[in-house]
């Protein structure tokens, strides 16, 4: 018998709440052949058969398209030794390490994690990670409520809103109010930041490169944020991190990130991972694990959980966030990634993209009516106003095999002409001029 935890009237009860009728309606945007009633099968199939069914509609996909899609999630080279050794069964089967003297291995992982991440901001201390960047954002955001006992957060609108969408849903439900200092043609409006940063706030939360590609410097925000007893929150572009201003040198109190692009495949949106980092005078506020090291009665080095403020460990009263699992396995592939690459090899990923970047505006801004949304600084990803609505390029180059960037109407409205392009390491400038080619033809 399939396992069905819901009755048809708990179906019925929750279809109810959320204003459909039946599970039909509720997946009505989704084409009818790509619904869960295609995996029907009939009974009595071969392995074989199963199998080839299966691959025949794996076939169905489009894996050979060029993308230059990014908004915050990228297709990053990610070098075998990854896969390999996260791959292994120690690592890959290991259970939370609730018993250090058994967890020594995983605890050093983590422990070393938590370095990485801490030196790659330029911040006193990381945590084991959390879910994902957004998460990231909004246990931040809770790290200034709880020191501050204010309710108000300043959020910059060019945070990306998918990240924004999430603090207002986690937010929902609690006493806070979010001012959201609208973005300028792309570009964070330092002076109405400056302005919403008073004694009233709890944190100001900015993001860099910001989700439109500008790269600015919030050294004097973070300083009037201090001034007024705020916290000072960044989200930042991990690999962009080995050459712009760090939230360290910036003087954020809280650095977060999402994770993703150091060693994670796009894997159709998930598992990721969530950044963590802070000034250690906000360590006792910092949600989930911290591993530290330690030396043992022999003298000997050793690896223990401390400071595990969250619900497992304490009173679900007094923990600092009740959504803050690590995401071990992801952070363990984060930290293989870095330590592949090293400060070298990130400078040259980042300082590469960054040259593809500039390339694909060259070539995108030589055709009629394509030119640069604003003329900040940006680093590989850079927002573009066409002469014809976004979505409609998306939809056109993606049926000839590229997939041109992101269209922002959707989240900011008169922006309906806006195209978001990303450069990876995995593009190549054959590939930019196949774009290029393509744009020019449909425009």
């Amino acid at each position: 018998m399939p396992y069905i935890p819901h009755t048809p009237e708990e179906l019925h009860e929750m279809l109810s709440v959320v204003g459909v009728r039946s599970l039909d309606e509720l997946f009505s945007d989704i084409p009818s052949s790509m619904r869960p009633q295609s995996f029907d099968l009939p009974k009595g199939q071969s392995e074989a058969a199963v199998c080839g069914h299966f691959e025949e509609l794996a076939a169905k996909n489009c894996p050979g398209h060029v993308s230059f899609l990014g908004a915050g999630f990228y297709n990053h080279d990610i070098p075998k030794a990854v896969d390999a050794l996260s791959g292994r069964s120690e690592f890959y089967t290991a259970y939370t390490p609730y018993q250090a003297e058994c967890s020594q291995g995983t605890l050093q992982a983590i422990f070393e994690f938590q370095t990485a991440v801490s030196r790659l901001m330029e911040m006193d201390c990381g945590n084991a990670s959390v879910y994902d960047g957004g998460t990231a954002i909004f246990e931040a955001a809770m790290m200034a409520v709880r020191s501050t006992r204010r309710r108000v957060l300043v959020v910059d609108e060019a945070v990306n809103p998918i990240w924004r969408s999430m603090l207002e849903a986690y937010v929902s439900s609690l006493d806070l109010e979010i001012r959201i200092v609208p973005q300028q043609n792309g570009c964070s409006d330092m002076d109405a930041l400056m302005a919403a940063t008073d004694a009233t706030c709890a944190a100001v939360i900015v993001q860099n490169p910001n989700f439109f590609g500008a790269v600015a410097d919030y050294t004097a925000l973070f300083a009037k944020a201090r001034s007024n007893k705020a916290f000072g929150v960044i989200s930042v572009y991990p690999v962009m991190q080995s050459v712009l201003k760090t939230p360290g040198e910036m003087g954020a109190d809280v650095a977060v990130a999402e994770g993703q692009s150091l060693g994670m495949n796009l894997s159709f949106g998930g598992p990721y991972l969530g950044l963590m980092a802070c000034r250690k005078e906000h360590i006792r506020q910092f949600p989930g694990r911290i591993v530290g090291r330690t030396t043992d009665v022999d003298g000997k080095t050793g690896y223990v959980l401390t400071l595990q403020a969250r619900e497992q460990h304490i009173r679900r009263a007094k923990a600092t966030s009740n959504i803050c699992s690590n995401q071990a396995l992801c952070a363990l592939r984060s930290l293989i990634h870095m330590s592949l690459l090293g400060p070298q090899g990130l400078t040259r990923v980042a300082e590469n993209n960054m040259a593809l970047a500039r390339y694909a505006v060259e070539r995108l801004t030589g055709l009629k009516g394509v030119k640069l949304l604003n003329s900040a600084p940006y680093g590989s990803e850079v927002a573009l106003r066409l002469p014809m609505p976004a979505a409609e390029v998306v939809k056109a180059m993606t049926q000839k095999g590229v997939v041109p960037g992101y269209p922002l109407g959707h989240h900011y409205p008169g922006m309906e002409n806006v195209l978001l392009l990303s450069c990876t390491e995995a593009n190549n400038r054959t590939q930019i001029d196949k774009l290029a080619e393509i744009m020019g033809g449909l425009l």
